[in-house]
């Protein structure tokens, strides 16, 4: 699985920060064999002028790898913001980031989204006192996320509390580093979502 997450990476062309630490090191795929996958990889390179088509395609891959979504339910997730009004971009980017296993990697509490889903997934996740084991579920203001007691206790939390202790995060959740809880204050204004210009390419893409 390592292998094929530093894959996404090198046929993408740039750092997604799938690894977690290991992204920031010379171990890095990217730092080490930054050439597409493939037995042709690194003869062929990077290949220029891409087709607008090409592009789009190329950002909407970059983004599902990202959030480790698949196919069906990134679509999904594009057709519902299209269908609402305001920014098409800014929905899109909402419901990705509401995810309840990016927002356990936005705390802190995992080093890459795909362990935060793992989190998740193993049930020791809580939403307001209840255990959620879905890792698209979707978060809401004023809920409450916190780790299950058994986790805390884990030996893989053992360096949790000195890890968060200088870490921030986004504005929109509040994190209280001592109880290892944290709330959902509102949802990711425009400022907290970046640069939308790139997303903007993804929409056109399901909107041809």
């Amino acid at each position: 699985m390592q292998f094929n997450q530093c894959k996404k990476c090198r046929r993408i062309g740039q750092k997604l920060f799938l690894k977690g630490e290991r992204c920031y090191t010379p171990k890095c795929a990217m730092v080490k064999r930054p050439n597409p996958p493939g037995v042709h990889g690194a003869s062929a390179g990077r290949r220029g002028g891409a087709s607008e088509y090409g592009k789009q395609l190329a950002e909407k891959q970059r983004l599902k790898a990202i959030y480790h979504i698949p196919e069906r339910q990134f679509k999904k997730y594009v057709k519902e913001a299209i269908a609402k009004k305001g920014d098409t971009r800014e929905e899109l980017m909402r419901k990705l980031e509401m995810r309840l296993d990016n927002v356990v990697f936005r705390l802190g509490w995992a080093k890459s989204r795909l362990l935060s889903r793992q989190l998740v997934n193993h049930g020791h996740i809580f939403v307001n006192g209840k255990r959620v084991d879905i890792p698209s579920y979707q978060v809401k203001k004023n809920q409450i996320i916190s780790l299950g007691q058994k986790i805390k206790k884990s030996n893989l939390m053992t360096d949790l509390p000195s890890m968060i202790k200088k870490y921030e995060p986004p504005a929109w959740l509040a994190l209280n580093k001592e109880t290892l809880e944290a709330k959902v204050l509102a949802e990711p204004s425009v400022e907290d979502l970046g640069d939308l210009s790139s997303v903007g390419m993804v929409v056109e893409f399901y909107s041809r």
